[in-house]
């Protein structure tokens, strides 16, 4: 948030909250009412929910899926608070613990990963390993 704006101007509710025992984690429907802003940064909801919540470490929030109603002044979306950070890493999917900042991209084109993996498929034990250096 820009220092002049105050987060009282925006009002968090939560619904259809779940509590999912399976996957370590809280799940539940976002709404943001937020008249007099085009939207609300998910930095900034992961601080209202981390408040919200008494969640310590923020990392374990994820927040996506984010809608503007039509003109604007309320979006929903979709929020997941896992119990550590080690349940989060295993369960999310890898696009979002990029988005969040957890995990590295893959680097080079598809087409130069594709013709890695097939050079190392043409030779056995160790050279596999000098293939994917070079």
């Amino acid at each position: 948030l820009p220092p002049g704006v105050i987060m009282s101007a925006v009002t968090v509710r939560t619904r259809k909250f779940l509590t999912n025992r399976l996957l370590n984690r809280n799940q539940m429907v976002v709404d943001v009412i937020h008249p007099d802003r085009p939207n609300v940064s998910k930095a900034d909801l992961a601080k209202e929910l981390a408040k919200k919540f008494d969640v310590n470490d923020e990392k374990t929030i994820f927040c996506f899926g984010f809608k503007t109603a039509f003109g604007g002044g309320k979006s929903t979306g979709f929020c997941l608070i896992y119990d550590t950070l080690e349940d989060a890493l295993s369960t999310e999917p890898k696009y979002r613990l990029v988005r969040a900042g957890l995990k590295e991209t893959t680097t080079g084109s598809r087409k130069q990963r594709r013709e890695t993996k097939n050079r190392k498929l043409k030779v056995r034990g160790v050279k596999k390993a000098k293939i994917g250096v070079s």
